[in-house]
């Protein structure tokens, strides 16, 4: 657990120290989610996906890709030493 304290600018500002930025793995630009629960503040890293990427993330698509990787960890890939061995592959 890291503790520190920090104080509170005039704006109502904070910087987040390094070594909390740097356990959380907070970067610039990334996302935080305040919650508050009384007089506790509990911070949440958010990574937002950008909309042409969602479909990556669906139940279907991960599903998809635990199979795939599982194909991979048995071995079940073929490899091709050119694209047209490649596509007589596909077509058969």
């Amino acid at each position: 657990m890291i503790v520190e304290t920090v104080k509170v600018t005039r704006r109502g500002q904070v910087t987040l120290p390094a070594s909390l930025r740097n356990a959380a793995q907070i970067e610039e630009g990334d996302y935080i989610q305040f919650i508050i629960d009384g007089t506790t503040i509990n911070l949440i890293v958010k990574k937002l996906i950008d909309k042409s990427q969602t479909y990556f993330w669906t139940r279907e698509w991960q599903e998809g890709e635990r199979e795939a990787d599982e194909d991979i960890r048995a071995g079940r890939l073929k490899t091709f030493d050119s694209v047209d061995e490649l596509i007589a592959e596909l077509k058969s």
